[in-house]
């Protein structure tokens, strides 16, 4: 649907964007990820053809977005975007909705019928007379999508849909991305800093760090194969050792760390690599027990951290875990206490 090539974007000395290749299938929801500032919103406005790229060709369905103005113009108006902050008129709901439409000089009659079928779809069909300025900001967040979706584009951009929404606000705008693109099989791109919504919402996710994509998966290659240590910090592993691969059975990597020995899926036969743990893979226990899972590290308890219904693990060997309150409890941790962290060969990943 969308092919991005060799895409540099630069403001003044600077190089926001780097060498972008970049392919978004037809009907999927693509999900770009990466902390704040890296250039996600850039990337989202280049794609809407709203700001035109140092170098590099943007392809929509396989033309070329660089032809001229009028093409730029029929290809825009396949796309919608929608901006992180709500820009709304000073005018009633139904107003502010039928704005695209006017501009496409649509009938009376057809407008109606759109913008009533976009609030219907939002779920604010009682709000159409309402000044939109009294909404809150959720609902003026849902006024914007059915503002996006009235005109039917086949491609929505959204640029961190939910920031500073409430969670039941954050919830009824995920289920109406999730409905627009399962009914309307509309192309959604999303730019994003909350690595968990991209992993709710995402087919595949595209990692942005310093301007350039450094990986791109499905959220499970993302979340639990990251690339590397950037990623990996940036989509929660908090455990990150370096260690010597010693030997390799069948696929089954031995790596010496400071605090002993790690058993882990790989194919390195040796050398010096970094060792990736997701701190909900990690058990914590009392005793050793039985277990089928290669890796028993004790340690002593050095911090506890309630984190709503889940609690933060640290431990002196500096294995991190992630525990349900309720486990905590049951097992009655303390500080200074000393455990077992347990976790399987499969839960580790290893790059160079």
């Amino acid at each position: 649907m969308i092919e991005l090539k060799r895409l540099y974007k630069r403001y003044g000395e600077k190089d926001v964007l780097k060498n972008i290749n970049l392919t978004i299938e037809k009907g999927e929801i693509f999900t770009i990820i990466g902390p704040t500032g890296v250039g996600k919103t850039t990337l989202l406005r280049l794609i809407d053809l709203l700001e035109t790229p140092t170098s590099g060709e943007i392809y929509f369905d396989g033309v070329g977005a660089n032809v001229s103005a009028k093409k730029r113009l029929e290809i825009r108006r396949r796309m919608a975007m929608l901006f992180q902050k709500p820009a709304l008129f000073k005018t009633s709901v139904f107003e502010n909705i039928t704005y695209g439409l006017k501009f496409r000089g649509e009938g009376k009659e057809s407008i109606e019928e759109k913008v009533n079928h976009a609030l219907e779809i939002v779920g604010l069909v009682d709000y159409a007379e309402r000044k939109a300025s009294t909404l809150s900001g959720g609902e003026a967040q849902r006024v914007a999508l059915a503002r996006a979706i009235v005109t039917e584009p086949e491609v929505l951009l959204l640029d961190e849909p939910t920031a500073n929404l409430d969670p039941r606000s954050v919830e009824r705008i995920e289920e109406l991305i999730l409905r627009i693109n399962r009914d309307d099989e509309t192309t959604i791109i999303i730019a994003t800093h909350d690595m968990l919504q991209g992993q709710r919402l995402a087919d595949r996710i595209g990692v942005l760090m310093d301007g350039e994509i450094a990986q791109i998966g499905v959220p499970n290659e993302i979340f639990y194969s990251p690339n590397n240590e950037a990623i990996a910090r940036f989509v929660g592993v908090e455990n990150i050792i370096p260690g010597i691969v010693r030997t390799n059975e069948r696929g089954i990597a031995e790596i010496t760390i400071d605090t002993g020995t790690i058993f882990a899926v790989s194919d390195y036969q040796d050398g010096a690599v970094k060792v990736f743990v997701r701190p909900e893979d990690i058990i914590v226990s009392e005793s050793r027990g039985e277990s089928s899972a290669r890796n028993v590290i004790r340690g002593r308890i050095q911090q506890l951290n309630d984190l709503g219904p889940l609690t933060r693990v640290q431990l002196d060997t500096g294995l991190v875990a992630l525990i349900t309150k309720q486990s905590r409890e049951s097992l009655g941790l303390r500080k200074g206490a000393e455990v077992y962290a347990t976790f399987k060969a499969t839960a580790v990943h290893v790059v160079r």
